[in-house]
């Protein structure tokens, strides 16, 4: 499936133990938390401030930071303040492990963002149970969010997802100077495989066509089915050429492909973006426009936008 990297789900890989990170300057305190957590998680290590910050944002990232407040380079709560800035990272649970037991000193770090405060010398049982309960939370907000971002039936993003990270990306991309270009597909006479063929084998054919996107894009595109028969791609880094040949082989590729035996066509709007402070809705306006273009054209057709 393609992906991109929104924040959320932040290093749960399926069928992996969850990643958590350790940091704290003394080496005695990693050894001691890593020997009581190793069984259950994949365990990384930071002894500083900065080189904690650095760990959580390569991959694999973390499912949870066990975070000491006195440390080098920078301390617990500026890495805390770092980490809840970030939208990448905010979602990553944050418990600090210190020898700091004032009620102040806790009161700041959970105001900050941290989900839990734990004070040395602390218990193994409790440091367990809180890891614990800090990690299936985790996961379930992951699920949650998965499935509000997810279409049910074909796994790939759907609109909502789309119109959430459109802005962002159209953003990065007037910022640093480089084209994106949209692909609208519209799947031909599908109306007809529904009504000759069930809806059983319409949603098989949606699936495999879902699944057909996928293997013809890259890992950063987004790809989304935003309406029943209608599917997009956002090419970043992409030029209207560059995205009339991205359309004209996943056209040809879906002409090949003759999902549950049968052939399916679609037709084609790819549009790129105008400078000037063009939004997502214009853009996909024009996309759309000329999939229209290309329907009345004779279907199974690419069209660019003018």
């Amino acid at each position: 499936m393609t992906s991109f990297d929104p924040g959320i789900g932040a290093g749960m890989d399926v069928g992996l133990k969850p990643v958590v990170l350790i940091a704290d300057d003394v080496p005695a305190n990693i050894h001691q938390l890593a020997q009581l957590l190793k069984d259950d998680y994949r365990i990384k290590v930071a002894t500083d401030g900065r080189r904690c910050l650095d760990l959580v944002r390569r991959r694999p990232r973390p499912d949870l930071v066990m975070l000491d407040i006195e440390m080098p380079q920078m301390d617990g709560y500026e890495v805390c303040r770092q980490l809840q800035s970030d939208e990448k990272t905010k979602v990553i649970p944050i418990i600090f492990v210190t020898a700091k037991n004032q009620v102040s000193d806790e009161e700041h770090g959970l105001k900050l963002g941290a989900v839990d405060y734990i004070t040395k010398p602390f218990q193994p049982v409790i440091v367990e149970a809180r890891v614990k309960n800090h990690i299936a939370l985790k996961r379930q907000s992951d699920r949650l969010h998965r499935m509000a971002m997810r279409d049910q039936l074909t796994s790939l993003y759907n609109r909502h997802y789309l119109m959430d990270i459109a802005p962002r990306k159209i953003g990065d991309a007037l910022r640093h100077g480089y084209p994106i270009s949209l692909v609208v597909i519209d799947i031909d006479h599908f109306k007809a495989v529904n009504d000759r063929h069930g809806h059983a084998t319409g949603d098989g054919v949606l699936r495999e066509i879902a699944a057909l996107l996928q293997t013809q894009s890259r890992a950063e595109d987004v790809v989304a089915r935003v309406g029943g028969e209608e599917f997009v791609i956002f090419l970043g880094h992409c030029d209207l050429r560059g995205g009339v040949n991205k359309a004209e082989l996943v056209r040809a590729a879906l002409e090949r492909l003759r999902p549950h035996q049968l052939k399916v066509t679609a037709s084609f709007g790819v549009a790129e973006l105008m400078p000037g402070g063009e939004g997502f809705e214009s853009l996909f306006q024009r996309a759309d426009t000329a999939v229209f273009q290309a329907k009345a054209r004779g279907r199974n057709r690419v069209v660019a936008a003018e």
